[in-house]
């Protein structure tokens, strides 16, 4: 048991260090007036993954899991919201926002709804798996770019390298509790991101990932 809440305090400390890693994207945004070539996919994404899993916390009652995405759910808010004021074609932004919102709500009502709480826990579950693993995926959308420009500055660093650190704690807390929805998502975390970093080891020579540091 104490390992158990050591590892789950630990990872809940990165991920909120994670979460606080979409600042610097932000700040760019402001800095430069603009969201450039960068996509508001993963920030939505993001919105949907902690608000599945905190209604998939509150099923399985784990107050690690509920306490991190609620601090989760309202960041990502923020963030859309700048990502939507500084897009020239923010109309793409609020859809994909707008989409998010009604799914989670459907997905809220369904849970609340169904008589049998472990169908609920298990579909809940693996809505929120998938959409994990969407959102450590979603950069990946930006990846011909990458290729066709050998520049990584479409590609979110401060977000990729976090991810990979919490995937790789929050894995070993999934295994702790042999819970397969935390586990296989994680796991899948600490691939994709490994991949995307790759590229930042392939075009080191262009500088432009510097902007997210300062």
């Amino acid at each position: 048991m104490e390992i158990k809440d050591a590892l789950a305090y630990s990872a809940s400390i990165c991920t909120v260090l994670q979460f606080l890693a979409g600042i610097l994207v932000c700040k760019k945004y402001i800095k430069n007036g603009t969201t450039g070539d960068s996509s508001g996919l993963a920030f939505v994404t993001c919105f949907m993954s902690c608000s599945l899993w905190l209604r998939y916390g509150i099923l399985i009652k784990d107050s690690f899991i509920i306490s991190v995405n609620i601090f989760g759910t309202l960041l990502q808010i923020c963030y859309i919201l700048i990502h939507i004021s500084y897009n020239v074609k923010r109309s793409v932004t609020i859809k994909q926002f707008t989409i998010a919102i009604c799914l989670v709500l459907f997905v809220y009502i369904y849970s609340i709804y169904q008589k049998n709480q472990t169908v609920a826990v298990r579909h809940v579950g693996f809505l929120s798996c998938s959409l994990t693993i969407l959102f450590f995926a979603s950069p990946l959308t930006s990846l011909a770019h990458v290729v066709r420009m050998k520049s990584t500055e479409s590609l979110p660093f401060p977000i990729i390298i976090s991810s990979m650190i919490v995937s790789c704690q929050w894995f070993a807390y999934g295994c702790l509790l042999s819970d397969q929805f935390i586990q296989i998502p994680n796991f899948m975390g600490c691939i994709l991101s490994a991949f995307q970093l790759c590229f930042f080891v392939i075009y080191s020579n262009k500088r432009t990932d510097q902007v997210y540091f300062i």
